[in-house]
């Protein structure tokens, strides 16, 4: 190959160890994340369902009072008596202290009490009880005319049960209204008690659900910190794979994508320790080489301009060998980013002859190329490296005035790209490892990077590469190099 620039070798996206998108964010613990997940609702259940359970009991308090308040009026109104009838009718009461005796007994609720006509007229008790002008449900909890209701008396909230009374006797028949209020004393009492017996319950189970989620999270939570503990113990360099065959099943794809991380980081690591071991090696037979020459021109061994050419050619050689290496790392690199682009072949190809032509004229070779419109996902530095390995190869095997063809076919899934020389071949010996590094035919002429640049872009582009004699009557007429890649 013609030597040119070194090429440059763009910087690997891992050199940053920490994305800037995650730089001064805080990370998140999985374990509260996990807590906060299951106490928090389960706390927002329990409250709920405390304020549902005070509402129910209050109800219940309220449904077993009502019915003493009832009792009560019913026993006012028992003692009722009437004379006259319907408008003319005059109501009589005497109301015992028994009547209330069992309300009063607690010391903490007070009781009060009215009767009156349907008109509102007082007819004993506490008149300034305000009168009751609701009506009756439809379908009351009670089989009695009875009416429940909250109202204020004396400044205080009080439970009003009403209840429609008739009453009849031998001299007459009329309805009357009882009213019996109590204080909300005893209810709130007994209200409160339920409250804060149903709390501490609620809290005592709110205390062993955390208890519960605390102990399954940091178990479940377990595996990740041992991983953890495990890759921070590993030596530096250590990228073997990660054996955790016992861990839970939800791990598992975070453990297999973490062992295929490691395992392109061991190949990339591999891969730049033997591009240094190769520079090494390599560069320096022809350093030592041009040393020499230098001191052989300095002692006056030769003439200047004889040593001169000699120094040129090496320099050239070291340039072609490092420019070759540089492109096998370049490769490397590229097989590694994912931001491939439909290319068109011919024009690639086309473009690389042109540069190229000046060789051609050099030699008189009898060029011909043919091409089809065919489109193929790659990175447009390596298509051009790859067609410039080839075809420098082929034009420098080509006899002077020989023929060299280069034809791009396509089928449905493939295109192929033949570029036929009418040189020697290859032997069978070199062609078992032509594709190996520095194993060229003719060291003096070139770095034996060439074709293994060329096999290892055809398998980033996951084509195949062929070298075969064309063989016409049982002679070696040149060599066909074939590379078949994906369209798009």
């Amino acid at each position: 190959m013609s030597g040119r620039e070194p090429v440059p070798l763009e910087p690997a996206a891992a050199q940053s160890p920490v994305p800037p998108e995650f730089t001064g964010r805080r990370a998140v613990s999985l374990r509260r994340y996990l807590l906060t997940g299951i106490l928090i609702p389960v706390g927002v259940l329990i409250i709920v369902n405390t304020a549902s359970l005070y509402r129910q009991a209050l109800a219940a308090v309220n449904t077993a009072y009502d019915r003493t308040l009832l009792a009560s009026a019913k026993s006012i109104g028992e003692q009722l008596d009437v004379t006259g009838y319907d408008e003319q009718s005059v109501l009589r009461v005497t109301v015992p202290y028994a009547a209330l005796e069992a309300f009063e007994a607690d010391n903490q609720s007070r009781l009060f009490y009215r009767v009156s006509s349907l008109s509102g007229e007082t007819v004993s008790g506490f008149a300034e009880l305000p009168f009751w002008h609701g009506q009756i449900p439809m379908r009351p909890p009670y089989s009695a005319l009875v009416d429940f209701y909250d109202d204020v008396f004396r400044e205080e909230p009080v439970r009003v049960a009403v209840l429609l009374q008739p009453v009849a006797s031998g001299n007459g028949r009329a309805m009357a209204v009882v009213q019996v209020a109590e204080t909300l004393e005893l209810r709130k009492t007994l209200a409160r008690k339920i409250l804060f017996d149903t709390l501490w319950r609620q809290a005592i189970l709110l205390a062993v659900i955390a208890l519960v989620a605390v102990v399954v999270v940091q178990r479940a939570t377990r595996p990740v910190r041992r991983l953890s503990a495990e890759l921070k113990a590993r030596p530096e360099g250590d990228l073997t794979a990660i054996a955790a065959p016992d861990s839970p099943r939800e791990l598992l794809p975070l453990i297999e994508a973490t062992n295929q991380v490691m395992g392109r980081l061991q190949h990339l690591l591999d891969n730049q320790k033997r591009f240094v071991r190769d520079a090494a090696h390599q560069l320096r037979t022809p350093l030592a080489v041009l040393k020499v020459q230098v001191q052989s021109a300095l002692r006056g061994d030769m003439e200047a301009r004889d040593a001169l050419a000699e120094i040129n050619q090496t320099v050239d050689r070291a340039t072609l060998l490092a420019n070759q290496m540089l492109a096998l790392a370049k490769v490397e690199q590229l097989r590694q980013q994912a931001d491939l682009q439909a290319i068109e072949l011919a024009q690639v190809v086309r473009s690389v002859a042109l540069d190229l032509s000046p060789l051609i004229a050099e030699k008189d070779i009898d060029f011909e190329i043919e091409t089809a419109p065919a489109r193929v996902r790659s990175h447009e530095w390596m298509l051009g490296e790859l067609t410039r390995n080839l075809l420098h190869n082929a034009i420098k095997h080509t006899p002077a005035g020989g023929p060299l063809a280069v034809r791009i076919v396509r089928d449905e899934n493939f295109v192929a790209m033949t570029i036929s020389d009418s040189g020697p071949g290859v032997s069978a010996e070199l062609s078992a490892r032509l594709y190996q590094p520095f194993s060229a035919g003719d060291v003096r002429h070139g770095s034996g990077l060439g074709l293994a640049i060329c096999r290892e872009i055809v398998e980033t582009m996951h084509g195949s590469i062929t070298l075969e004699n064309r063989v016409v009557h049982g002679q070696v007429t040149g060599l066909d190099a074939v590379v078949r890649l994906p369209t798009t």
